[in-house]
């Protein structure tokens, strides 16, 4: 048998250089050392999916940042194929997990109506359509053991049906507006030490059940991030005995409310403070908030982020402890980001398909260490994801998935979807980009905004009043194209 590579034995190969497969043996070769386990699948390869809510690609170091302590991401990314261009192919966080359990488009959401219990309505915030397979219902279909831990409020929802197919589940409450506590204890003054006076009535509500959720908290293993990745390090202890498995950890963090245990927060802001936490944005434009307080709402989301990388990080230390690397495939994306002011805009308003918004985390670690360390600019996308664990595990996809398989990039191939440009929809927004240019507008074309990102990659000069042609082309030939004919405006 060839000598089998510890996480940590790996990060010091990838280290000193690119990692040949001579020094992986037949491991690298998917199924082959396991054909006594093999499921009719034909593989028994596991797989762990991991989604982080609002996770923005410029706040990891693998992507460039300099500032943001985010080292467990950074260790995996050295281990994986990283895409350096991933977005969404709709926002926000239903629609976006829709296409990850599906492997098809929510995008242009048609036939979409309101059934949201919560006020916020965006367009194709709606339950998996009863008529597509889902991807927990093929595995389990082909004997491998499906399980599922999340603190997402919106998925333990029955109605919205992303329990599907999965034989366990572990639902964490209390996130957000999860309405799991009795929140009339709960004083004005304890809220206004959470909010800002900018902050509206709504989100001001928001933090009283938040409060009330979380009174219980007495150290940082009560806060999601860390009960989500134990409790699914938990899990793997059990599903050990199981494989092949499927596990998906869905952690919300570092979704708002941004309010991490004091030692994260002082990473980036001052130790000293004493002043009333932003730890929600209003989803608006910026005029709500002071700079003072614009920079404190950055340290909180910034020390969220670090705080949910350190649990993430015990989490991939136990699949390695468990002796489960070499045996798993394993991808980890986010879904959408958030802005933090940097063009006048807070939280996740519509309008604001700015790189804060749109641009998400990708990595894939292949089980046999190919494409350790390589960088990918294929627009890698939420559906895409299905369609590349089925074809890993040797399982045929049903016909409704549009995504693409993107294993081939592991073996330095194309995949079967050349993407020369990308689209994606939030609400009654589009976007776009190709190699050079990056456009947004309303789904008629309106209040439309362009920008050169070869040479301004972070936007900030319009282009749109100045080549109103090129609006016009991208609207016409990449939006109305992949939409497949205008776009509904309900």
């Amino acid at each position: 048998m060839p000598e089998q590579l510890t996480r940590r034995g790996f990060l010091k190969v990838a280290g000193a250089g690119t990692v040949g497969m001579a020094a992986l043996g037949t491991s690298a070769a998917l199924g082959s050392r396991y054909t006594e386990y093999l499921p009719k699948g034909g593989s028994k390869v596991n797989v762990v999916v991991v989604i982080v809510d609002s996770l923005r690609r410029d706040h990891v170091g693998a992507y460039g940042n300099d500032w943001i302590k985010t080292p467990n991401l950074d260790a995996l990314a050295k281990e994986s194929l990283l895409f350096t261009r991933p977005y969404p192919e709709s926002i926000p966080t239903i629609p976006a997990r829709r296409a990850i359990h599906t492997g098809t488009r929510t995008w242009p959401f048609r036939g979409w109506h309101p059934v949201s219990d919560d006020g916020f309505k965006p367009y194709g915030w709606a339950p998996i359509p009863e008529n597509q397979a889902v991807l927990a219902e093929i595995l389990s279909a082909e004997g491998i053991n499906t399980n599922i831990v999340t603190d997402n409020l919106h998925l333990y929802r029955a109605s919205y049906d992303f329990q599907r197919g999965f034989d366990t589940f572990d639902y964490i409450r209390g996130q957000e507006r999860d309405q799991y506590r009795p929140m009339m204890s709960i004083s004005d003054e304890r809220v206004d030490k959470v909010t800002v006076p900018g902050n509206i009535p709504d989100m001001r509500e928001k933090m009283r059940q938040y409060l009330a959720n979380t009174s219980y908290r007495k150290t940082e293993e009560d806060w999601f991030a860390p009960k989500v990745f134990t409790s699914a390090g938990d899990y793997l202890e059990h599903i050990k005995e199981a494989q092949p498995f499927f596990l998906l950890v869905d952690s919300f963090d570092p979704h708002e409310p941004w309010d991490p245990p004091k030692k994260y927060i002082d990473l980036y802001g001052d130790p000293d403070y004493s002043g009333r936490e932003p730890t929600v944005p209003n989803y608006s434009d910026a005029s709500w908030i002071t700079e003072d307080e614009l920079r404190r709402m950055r340290a909180l989301y910034a020390g969220e982020i670090t705080m949910m990388d350190a649990w993430l990080g015990r989490f991939l230390n136990r699949i390695e402890d468990l002796s489960l690397m070499d045996t798993t495939l394993l991808i980890l994306l986010s879904d959408h980001g958030a802005c933090l002011g940097e063009h006048d805009d807070t939280g996740k308003p519509y309008w604001a398909l700015y790189p804060e918004l749109t641009d998400t985390v990708f990595m894939m670690r292949h089980p046999g260490g190919k494409g350790a360390g390589k960088r990918s600019d294929y627009y890698a996308s939420t559906h895409d994801v299905a369609p590349t664990i089925l074809s890993m595990l040797g399982i045929e996809r049903p016909e409704q998935m549009e995504g693409t398989d993107l294993s081939p990039i592991f073996d330095g191939k194309e995949p079967d979807q050349r993407r020369g440009h990308f689209t994606l929809g939030y609400n009654n927004y589009v976007w776009t980009r190709d190699e050079k240019y990056v456009m947004f507008s309303t789904n008629r074309g309106a209040e439309a905004k362009l920008y050169d990102v070869s040479q301004d990659p972070k936007m900030h000069k319009n282009l749109a009043r100045a080549q109103p042609e090129k609006v016009k082309r991208m609207f016409t030939e990449y939006v109305l194209k992949d939409a497949g004919g205008l776009l509904p405006n309900y």
